[in-house]
């Protein structure tokens, strides 16, 4: 098949490759001006998905296409006004982007579209020019043609995880990108998980501002303000606190009964709060988190931030065979660790909701040794999820030829990968 440049050109029927019935995945894709794709779409069966080709083809952006049937920012973590297709001269077309798919699920089919306010365009998304024009950043989602009152939704209806090469170094770098992690692990078994990190990281935000004005203008702050604030913050921050501790003892759980020739990982939660809820229930923690925030205002005015919360807590990662941090680990033990994280996340999906999320490896093969690639691909076929591949070489994933769709990504033109 050559390259196609035409949404009709575009529409790549499904292989032959077996794959389970009752599989869950994305079995239509229709992207409108995302990214370098001006208007492509795929026909799927809900099996394995390898996107091979040059460096800045457009594979991850089919893959950042993807996480957008989720919660959040996608797997790029993009404002969604970035995400508009440029032109050649670098101009924008106006209209917003566009994601719509089908996917599989085990309750049935479910249609999703999603994407900047834009107009209607292959029944992806609809929104009113004026709409479209002041609300660059407003995101409509759509499912089953009805506009969702907000993203929790999207979590509800499918379960998504990814691995970019971004996240290669997630254990040599700051906490921050671990508790992005985190919070997108906890998101696949608690939609609302969003909701509360959002309302918490508003009310810190508000805070920070009210003691940075007041320390600037040499008068207090408004102590009813800020009460009210830390009343909020001490809610929120217990249960976002309690979600992470939850999701990470089941999963360190899952981790510790894993077998296979990826390392066992030992998880565990770092932070104050957390700390409190092994020790005291959670309106007690509240309490103790509200006083805290009360006591250091003064300090948390000089210093500019504030020192007690859960946006200060870390995920620490034990390789369980050798005994060491995961930070003190190889490259290739480190990717092999996420992987192994990853994947007892899926099984841990698949026992709380009845079924696994669809995986987005982008790059995976990169710091893996054949053994451990061999491993992932043999467990990427037993899954009864989707995964998506990407790599330069389609030759890499030549284990996966009887069960996966190849497809060839050059210049965000698709065409089935030629053998």
């Amino acid at each position: 098949m050559t390259a196609m440049t035409t949404a009709a050109q575009a529409s790549i029927r499904a292989g032959t490759a077996a794959c389970p019935r009752d599989r869950v995945g994305v079995t239509r894709l229709v992207l409108t001006d995302f990214r370098n794709y001006g208007d492509a779409r795929l026909d799927l069966d809900p099996g394995p998905v390898v996107l091979t080709g040059a460096n800045g083809a457009g594979k991850t952006n089919l893959l950042e296409a993807v996480s957008f049937l989720a919660p959040g920012r996608g797997l790029r973590g993009a404002r969604l006004g970035e995400i508009d297709r440029r032109t050649a001269s670098g101009q924008s077309p106006g209209s917003g982007w566009a994601v719509a798919a089908t996917i599989a699920t085990r309750r049935g089919p479910v249609r999703i579209g999603t994407g900047r306010a834009c107009p209607a365009r292959d029944g992806a998304v609809t929104a009113s020019k004026q709409a479209a024009s002041s609300a660059a950043e407003r995101r409509v989602v759509r499912i089953d043609g009805d506009t969702a009152r907000g993203q929790i939704a999207l979590g509800e209806r499918l379960g998504l995880v990814w691995l970019t090469p971004a996240m290669d170094r997630i254990f040599l770098e700051g906490p921050a990108g671990r508790r992005r992690l985190l919070d997108r692990l906890v998101l696949g078994l608690d939609p609302a998980h969003a909701g509360r990190v959002a309302a918490y990281e508003h009310a810190l935000r508000e805070r920070s501002r009210l003691l940075r004005d007041g320390l600037s203008f040499g008068r207090p702050a408004d102590p009813v303000w800020l009460a009210a604030l830390e009343e909020v913050m001490a809610e929120k921050g217990v249960a976002v606190a309690a979600a992470r501790r939850e999701l990470v003892q089941r999963l360190d759980r899952v981790c510790a009964e894993a077998e296979g020739p990826f390392p066992r990982a030992r998880l565990s939660l770092l932070g104050t709060v957390a700390g409190w809820l092994e020790t005291m229930p959670a309106l007690a923690a509240e309490e103790r988190t509200k006083q805290a925030l009360s006591d250091n205002r003064r300090e948390d005015a000089a210093s500019g931030s504030t020192a007690l919360g859960p946006h200060r807590s870390d995920l620490a990662v034990v390789f369980a065979a050798k005994g060491i941090s995961a930070e003190t680990a190889s490259t290739g033990e480190q990717k092999a660790l996420l992987i192994a994280i990853l994947l007892a996340h899926a099984r841990l999906q698949h026992q709380v909701r009845g079924e696994a999320p669809v995986l987005l490896l982008d790059e995976v093969a990169a710091h893996l040794d054949p053994s451990r690639r061999g491993a992932l691909f043999e467990t990427l076929r037993g899954l009864d999820s989707q995964a998506w591949l990407t790599g330069t070489d389609a030759a890499v994933f030549s284990p996966l030829r009887p069960v996966a769709r190849f497809l060839s990504v050059t210049d965000g033109n698709l065409a089935d990968t030629a053998f």
